[in-house]
């Protein structure tokens, strides 16, 4: 099992996905929430628990591709996380 859905980005530009300094398992999802077209950038253990979140909360996924990142996810910290 793994440790969950981890929203990098939500409701951002897709643009953002061309970060190279993202974790190499981030993906850019596209999907409907009812108002129009969201773009999320997310982490997760597998690929399918991405799907899994997104079709439960808007059962809409359009699409899921993977950004540009090239950083090991276990090396990667959220910039957005404060530092201890």
């Amino acid at each position: 099992m793994g440790k969950g859905v981890n929203i990098i980005h939500a409701n951002c530009d897709p643009d953002l996905a061309k970060d190279r300094t993202l974790p190499h398992t981030a993906y850019l999802v596209e999907f409907d929430d009812g108002a129009g077209v969201v773009y999320d950038i997310v982490t997760a253990g597998k690929r399918v628990e991405i799907f899994d979140y997104y079709w439960d909360k808007y059962h809409n996924v359009i699409s899921m591709t993977q950004t540009e990142g090239r950083t090991n996810p276990k090396l990667w910290q959220d910039p957005k996380k404060k530092k201890k």
